[in-house]
């Protein structure tokens, strides 16, 4: 059978999944500087679809508009039947359906979900195959390179998931035990790469143009997906995909630009969560967007204090002047 996932991408660079952080408003904003690269949303319980939507739509966490396709919805769980509910329910708004095999985060974990899959490859194979029974749109799985060092089976799982019939991999060079600390392995996914015969798109440590360069060098991968370096730079994904394209490195907007992408960031949210709780949500943002200048750290410090719009505005726009 042909690999539907094919079509989709367009690009070798995807937003990687971020709970908390790959919201509508990120998605649209890292849009408006790529309008090919694979979108993803952020982690989706099928346990919160099977028991908080139940068949209802417009959920902030399921938004989305017309010109984010190709977009794809991850979900998590390890019961396949509420996992074929979810792809169900999300054939309508995904292009393609991501399934999380690699979170970290020990309430995932202790959950039976994310990275703990990768100690259960049957079950993993089982959710593929509920998953496929539930969309006619492409399946994706996201792994890790194991659960532990002593445990990297990311070669024989990625085999497995492929034979479930799953049609694109993002993997994260590192294991479950190292969370997000050290470094991401990127080499090591070249095993995995030789291994299959869907695309594989490696994750993990790429914030710039030139490690996305070495990354596809040493990994072999098909594409990459860019998590960390998206924020504060929603231009990055652009950038990498300029470069594939044409060999000219765009360099980083500077700070007066990246104001303008906060401010334009922070008054949508204000549109989609209301003004407290996106004042609130904003305050994780405001080190990757304001770095690299004199008294940012200054700065930061008050903005993550501060409630009141018009003062976060009078702030920002002071801070422009570091950029002249």
């Amino acid at each position: 059978m042909a690999n539907r996932a094919l079509p989709l991408i367009q690009s070798r660079v995807s937003l990687a999944p971020m709970a908390g952080i790959t919201d509508y408003v990120l998605r649209s904003l890292v849009r408006k500087y790529s309008k090919n690269c694979l979108l993803t949303t952020e982690m989706i319980s099928s346990e919160y679809l099977a028991q908080t939507l139940n068949g209802r739509s417009g959920t902030e966490i399921l938004k989305r508009d017309a010109d984010h396709s190709p977009i794809s919805y991850q979900i998590s769980g390890h019961k396949p039947h509420l996992m074929k509910q979810a792809a169900e329910f999300l054939n309508n708004f995904a292009d393609m359906i991501d399934i999380n095999m690699g979170c970290p985060v020990k309430k995932v974990v202790g959950g039976q979900d994310g990275a703990a899959l990768m100690r259960n490859p049957s079950l993993a194979a089982d959710l593929v195959k509920a998953v496929k029974d539930g969309t006619d749109k492409p399946v994706s799985v996201k792994f890790r390179l194991g659960y532990t060092n002593d445990e990297m089976n990311y070669v024989e799982f990625g085999q497995q998931m492929q034979e479930a019939g799953a049609e694109f991999i993002t993997i994260h060079a590192r294991t479950r035990s190292q969370m997000y600390s050290g470094y991401a392995d990127w080499s090591k996914i070249r095993k995995l790469k030789e291994s299959i015969d869907i695309p594989v798109f490696a994750n993990g440590d790429i914030i710039s143009i030139d490690n996305a360069i070495d990354c596809l060098e040493l990994s072999g991968a098909d594409g990459v997906a860019i998590g960390r370096g998206a924020l504060g730079d929603p231009t990055l994904i652009g950038r990498i995909e300029h470069y594939l394209h044409t060999g000219e490195k765009l360099p980083i907007p500077p700070l007066k630009d990246r104001i303008e992408m906060l401010k334009w960031h922070l008054d949508e949210e204000i549109k989609l969560r209301g003004e407290n709780v996106a004042i609130k949500f904003m305050r994780k943002f405001y080190p990757y967007y304001l770095s690299g200048f004199e008294n940012a750290k200054v700065l930061r410090s008050k903005l993550v204090l501060e409630e009141d719009y018009n003062k976060i505005i009078k702030l920002l726009t002071t801070a422009i002047s570091y950029s002249n």
